[in-house]
This record gives structure tokens, sequence and C-alpha cells, in this order.
């Protein structure tokens, strides 16, 4: 009887061999999202992306065209800023709060199945807000509570790993833990805000979160990040990013956060207003001229010549000119009672920045934790320059009689892009997560 050829699992290099690698499943799993905590995350982000942005576009049609009406039980624009702050973001949080966040605080990171039920509250939660949105207030509601529960649960669980670490530097980590803290209060002041009826103070908690939640974790990850990855991938470019660096950008965040509450407030309406419109004006272009010197000691230029890379500087620019033209705003409200720009501000932050810091982060953990070369490829490139099309377009809607008679057809045109970039990236990156990694190894 002869015996059966031994197939070697691993070459000398310590990789699984091209005998073991030729016998992987290559089928898409629902089982294989929870070998990692970043495959259910994302994945449950990405449904919510996908779908939010799908809906955003067919609501702006219906909008433009006027042929034909949604019935909305919830503002369409509430439930849009809404979605758009914590439907999707928090979830792709979570793949790095618990991927790189225990690595941070040097403890042993959660199980995927102790962080199931609160990732997939927040997934199911927030598809119900986007469907009571046109049913009843009531299912919008429900799916508040739900999506809120979800990040509470969540916050709760990534301090549980802040408070077992005796890591010395703990301050990104807190940083985010509180961040995530005010999140979950802006999502129960948005709940209560909605639940009696008081639209102006249910914006005001989702724009806190917006900035006190979302911007804070974004600046916080950026200042520890995108240094270490621009000097591994550029040796000539030194990491740096003192402490004052972090304590500018969180500051500005809180800045914005005073700004929305003064403005719920209704200052700008009162004797005093023009005043804080042009002290808000000046520190927004001084901050923002600050962050867009920022980009470049960070190596924005350097950068240019690896494209993963440069979606990362590009992304943290946009954060620069979102102050500058905030600012620009305040002053051109107070000079020629122009205020539009404001609208092109806070998309120059959410498209441009959070947006294509979303997409580079995302691509790049996404390649490197299925078996993937860190490279943004073609299909990666073209996406995020359809994104910064988007952004463009979303912007220069709110300068008056840039597009002429076109103008009514703007918007769709770049809620359409955004849907069309985020679905293609979206479909793509999801059937990684489902699926082994393509070099054999766990995870």
């Amino acid at each position: 009887m002869t015996s059966r050829p031994v197939i070697p699992l691993r070459t000398a290099s310590g990789k699984p061999s091209p005998e073991v690698l030729a016998s992987l499943d290559r089928q898409w799993r629902w089982r294989y999202l929870m070998l990692a905590p970043h495959r259910l995350g994302f994945f449950l982000a990405m449904v919510v992306l996908v779908v939010s942005g799908g809906w955003w576009a067919l609501v702006q049609v219906a909008r433009s065209s006027g042929g034909w009406g949604l019935y909305y039980a919830v503002s369409p624009t509430l439930v849009h800023s809404a979605v758009m702050a914590f439907g999707f973001i928090p979830l792709f949080f979570s793949g790095f709060l618990f991927t790189a966040g225990p690595k941070w605080l040097g403890v042993e990171p959660l199980p995927v199945e102790a962080i199931r039920a609160p990732l997939v509250a927040q997934a199911v939660g927030w598809l119900l807000w986007l469907a009571g949105a046109h049913l009843w207030v009531g299912v919008a509601l429900v799916g508040l509570a739900v999506a809120t529960a979800g990040l509470v649960w969540m916050t709760a669980q990534f301090w549980g790993r802040v408070r077992r670490s005796q890591a010395e530097d703990q301050l990104h980590a807190r940083t985010i833990a509180w961040a995530c803290t005010l999140g979950c209060i802006s999502l129960v002041g948005l709940w209560l805000g909605l639940a009696v009826g008081t639209h102006a103070l249910a914006r005001a908690w989702v724009f806190t979160g917006l900035w006190g939640f979302v911007v804070v974790v974004y600046v916080t990850v950026a200042h520890r990040m995108i240094p270490f990855f621009t000097s591994s991938a550029m040796p000539m470019v030194q990491a740096w990013r003192p402490f004052w660096v972090l304590w500018l950008m969180l500051a500005a965040a809180v800045l914005q956060v005073l700004a929305v509450w003064l403005d719920w407030l209704g200052l700008p309406a009162s004797a005093a207003g023009p005043a804080w419109g042009l002290v808000h004006g000046t520190l927004q272009l001084v901050i923002g001229g600050v962050l867009v010197w920022l980009a470049c000691v960070w190596g924005l230029v350097q950068s240019l010549k690896n494209r993963l890379l440069a979606m990362l500087h590009i992304g943290f620019l946009w954060l620069g000119l979102a102050f500058l033209l905030g600012g620009l705003s305040r002053w051109l409200a107070w000079g020629y009672g122009m205020g539009t720009l404001g609208l092109g501000a806070l998309h120059a932050l959410t498209m441009g920045c959070l947006a294509s810091l979303m997409l580079a982060m995302v691509t790049r953990v996404s390649c490197g934790h299925s078996g993937r070369a860190l490279v943004a490829d073609h299909t990666a490139w073209t996406l995020f320059w359809l994104l910064q099309v988007a952004t463009v377009l979303r912007i220069a809607a709110e300068v008056p009689g840039v597009f002429g008679i076109a103008w009514v057809w703007v918007l769709p045109v770049a809620a359409f892009l955004w849907a069309a970039t985020m679905g293609v990236w979206g479909v793509r990156l999801g059937r990684w997560y489902g699926c082994l990694r393509a070099d054999g190894r766990p995870g």
C-alpha cells in the first residue's frame, strides 16, 4: 500500500504553502463575518452606507423632478443628517476600536461574539430609521432607540478595554472613549427632540454628535496614525505629531459644538449676532489655515507618489478646507448677507474629509486584513476621485448662479455619484469580509 503524499502546511518563510492556498474555500459565507471584529463591523457599516446612499439619491430625484412625490413621516433632511453622522460611521469605528484599540491599550481583544449584538442592533436600528421616515414616526423612534442602545453597548465595551489597560499612553484611546460617550448622549438628545416634535433641538443634537463624537474620533485617529503611516511608507518624512496639534484639533471641534448651541439659542439673530459671526468666522479661518499647513507638514506633497497614502492626506486636507469655507461663509453673511456657503462647508467636512478618510482607512485595513497588498488599485483610486467630484459638485451647488438653469439637477447628480461610488465600494469590500483571507492566514 502506498501512502498519500504529505502536503506541507507552511513554507520556509512561515506562510501557507501553495497547496494549502489552492484548497481554501473561496465562497462567501455568513460565518466568515465572525472571524474578526472588523469583518462584522465593516460589513454592517457597508449595508447601512449603501442603503442610505441609495435612499438619499431617490429623495433628491423626487425633489428635483417634481413629477412624483414621497410621503415623509419625518423630515428627510433630519433623517439624512442623522444617518450620515451616526449610521454607518460608528460601525466603521467598531472595526478599529476592537482591532487596533486593544493593541494600543495592551489588552486582550474581545471575541467577535461579544460585540455581535450591539453592532447588529445599530445596523437594524438605522434601517428602521430610514423605513420610518416614510411609514410612521413611531417606527423611526423605535429604530433610533435600538440604534442608540447598540451604540451605548458598544461604548461600554470599549470603556471596559480602557479600564483594563496598564499602558502608559492611553490618551488617544480615552479621548475616543469620551467622544463615544458624547455620541450616545447626542443620540438620546436626538430621540427626545424628535419625540417632542422639536426639529431645531433634534438638529442641534445631530451636529453635536457630528463634531463632538465623529470629528473628535477622526482627528484623534488621524493624529496617531497619519504621521505613522507616512513615515512607514516614506522614510524621508519624519513622524511628527506633537500633542499641541491634537489639542488644537479637539479645541476646534469644541468650538463648533459651542457654535451649534449658540445658533440654537438664537444668538445670530440677536444684537450680538454679527459680532459672534465675525469672531467665529475669524477663528475658523485661522484654524483652517493651520490645518492646511499641518497637512503639508505631514507630507501631503510627498504622499502623492503613493495612492493609498495620498487618499489619507487629501482627506485630511479637506478638514482645513472645511474650516476655511465655514469662516468665509460667516464673513460673507456679515458683509453681503450671503450665508449659503455654510452647507458647502458642512459637505466639505462630511463628504470631503470624513468620507475620503473613511474610504482610505477602511480600504487600507481591509486590504491588510484580507491578505491583499496595501495598495490602492485602479478601482479604489477611481472611486476615490469620483467621491472628490461628488464633493465639489455638492459644494458648488451652494454658490448662486454657478449652474444656471441646470442648478435643480446638481444635487441629484451629486447624490447619485455618492450612491454609485459607495455602492461599488461597499459591494466590493463586502465580498472580502465574507471570504477567507487570500493568503490563508487566520483573521
